[in-house]
């Protein structure tokens, strides 16, 4: 039976952190992964120029039944302390918008360089080993196919659902119950969500149709581009509502920052012999314009179209509210939202405060950030604040 100090079970970007940290600080650490290679995520992430982190993190990017608890760790190990990571390996980046750090190479740099502190930290990986059991008669006992292992923490770094083409498991979340950690609703997040009836006859036609709009719900609101596609809607503005959707309408402004029905009524005034469909494309995507304004009134002058349509349209423009039938699942879904209830968890160390040496890391947590590189970032600051202790 080999010993360590640290087991590590997952090889993705929060496990890879963990590892360093806790290498660094002369810990003997197992890094174990089922998959033949560490970091698939990684791989595939902004497009596959890996959107590592975003110079802006902060708590209140990020979406958790306990918002204050990530506070610590970003506060501890942030975005300029992974960049500073990234300048001693002299990986190019650049800023894609605002905060939002990209290779100016492909996303494999990232995982080079993870590897790399993982080897100079005198990290031992073992990739292809599935792990079958976990217990904890005093230390900590790893049953994998290669045979049993010991150490005195473990840390549960596995991720959660999405993705499962990758890989992805609810190992985490299974480990975290029989240990008696509480989770939260799970769900996919980051993900696009899908439309029926009425709302779904008028998107599907749309598909491919891209434009700037402000996605709404509640206090909650997402100012980004929004796509229509065959089942529904998707585009960065979507795909960050996602995570606070649960059930009912969604607003989308599709106007945003103008008032679609004073345009509408100035334009009937100036223009009145102008078609609406004519003035709306002016404003909108042509075949949404269309689709918002089918004959005869779409084909009507402006003039002959009495103010009350022009101003049931504006407030349609200014406020469509689509009531999302699901999201598109787990497989198109970038994270997951929710995880292990991080009251059961220290927010300085990640360690589950009833089973000391088992702790929790990433996205198996219920930590989940906004799009642009937060995920990375908390995956990166919890990481290192359990392998600073574990």
């Amino acid at each position: 039976m080999t010993n360590h100090d640290v087991i590590i079970i997952g090889a993705g970007a929060a496990g890879l952190m963990c590892a360093i940290a806790a290498g660094r600080r002369g810990r003997r650490v197992l890094l174990l992964d089922h998959a033949a290679e560490p970091g698939a995520k990684i791989l595939i992430s902004g497009g596959g120029r890996c959107n590592f982190t975003n110079l802006g993190s902060r708590p209140a990017n990020f979406f958790s039944d306990n918002p204050a608890f990530c506070r610590s760790a970003l506060d501890r190990f942030g975005p300029e302390d992974f960049l500073a990571m990234v300048r001693a390996h002299a990986i190019a980046y650049h800023e894609k918008a605002a905060g939002q750090l990209f290779c100016d190479g492909p996303a494999r740099a990232i995982l080079a360089m993870l590897r790399a502190e993982c080897a100079t930290a005198g990290v031992q990986c073992a990739f292809g080993h599935q792990v079958s059991d976990i217990a904890r008669p005093d230390r900590f006992i790893v049953s994998t196919s290669h045979g049993p292992l010991t150490a005195e923490s473990v840390v549960l770094a596995t991720g959660g659902l999405s993705i499962p083409k990758l890989g992805a498991t609810g190992f985490a979340h299974d480990w975290a119950r029989r240990f008696g950690l509480r989770l939260t609703d799970i769900a996919p997040a980051l993900v696009p969500l899908t439309l029926a009836g009425a709302d779904l006859e008028l998107a599907r036609p749309l598909a491919g149709v891209s434009l700037p709009c402000t996605a709404s719900l509640g206090r909650t609101s997402f100012a980004d581009a929004m796509l229509f596609t065959h089942r529904g809607l998707s585009g960065p503005a979507i795909l960050q509502l996602s995570t606070a959707w649960r059930a009912g309408p969604i607003t989308l402004d599709l106007l945003p920052g103008q008032d679609a029905t004073a345009l509408l009524l100035a334009r009937k005034r100036a223009r009145p012999r102008a078609q609406l469909a004519t003035s709306l494309a002016e404003l909108l995507p042509a075949r949404l314009a269309q689709a918002l304004a089918p004959p005869p009134n779409g084909t009507a002058r402006l003039a002959d179209l009495p103010d009350r349509s022009l101003r049931a349209l504006g407030a349609r423009l200014n406020r469509w509210t689509p009531t999302p039938a699901g999201t598109e699942g787990f497989a198109k879904a970038e994270v997951t939202r929710g995880g292990v209830d991080t009251r059961d968890l220290s927010s300085r160390s990640m360690m589950a405060r009833d089973v000391p040496g088992l702790f929790v890391i990433g996205e198996a947590m219920d930590v989940t950030g906004w799009l642009g590189g937060h995920n990375f970032q908390w995956a990166w600051s919890s990481g290192w604040a359990a392998g600073m202790h574990a």
